[in-house]
């Protein structure tokens, strides 16, 4: 699976303003509601589920809160950098300020763990990770994350 598969230009966001992790999953769900057949409420309560097991900041200021989502779906991705970093409760205390997020069919949980080690992959290029933090439009940072 490509990211280009599961992202699409308009769940890529940049420059977001955001004030907390609680917000930035709200953006999160928001986005992908127009795409799922999943309320933007209950993608909220799947991703913050997900948060209260362990935080998905992985460190380096990028988090990638993830869930699982009903098979009547497809796998859907939301891309975003903020404005300004929000606490995420990152495993190195730092702020995150990229977050990519992932929605997954329950029955493709072997797909689930590969795209998350191919997203996991690309954010830990520190050169990309730069070029996402510095795009300056929403265009500029959907086409620097499907072609990293």
């Amino acid at each position: 699976m490509e990211v280009a598969d599961i992202l699409s230009r308009d769940c890529t966001r940049s420059a977001v303003p955001c004030t907390s992790k609680k917000r930035a999953l709200e953006i999160i769900s928001e986005l992908a509601a127009q795409h799922l057949n999943i309320g933007s409420q209950q993608l909220f309560d799947c991703l913050l589920a997900r948060e209260k097991m362990g935080s998905t900041g992985i460190g380096n200021g990028i988090a990638i809160p993830h869930g699982r989502i009903s098979d009547d779906n497809k796998a859907t991705a939301v891309l975003l950098t903020f404005a300004e970093p929000v606490e995420f409760d990152a495993i190195d205390n730092q702020p995150v300020g990229l977050v990519f997020a992932l929605l997954v069919p329950e029955q493709e949980c072997k797909q689930h763990l590969k795209t998350l080690s191919l997203i996991a992959e690309k954010l830990s290029n520190k050169q990309v990770c730069k070029q996402l933090r510095q795009a300056g439009s929403d265009d500029e940072l959907y086409h620097i994350m499907i072609s990293a």
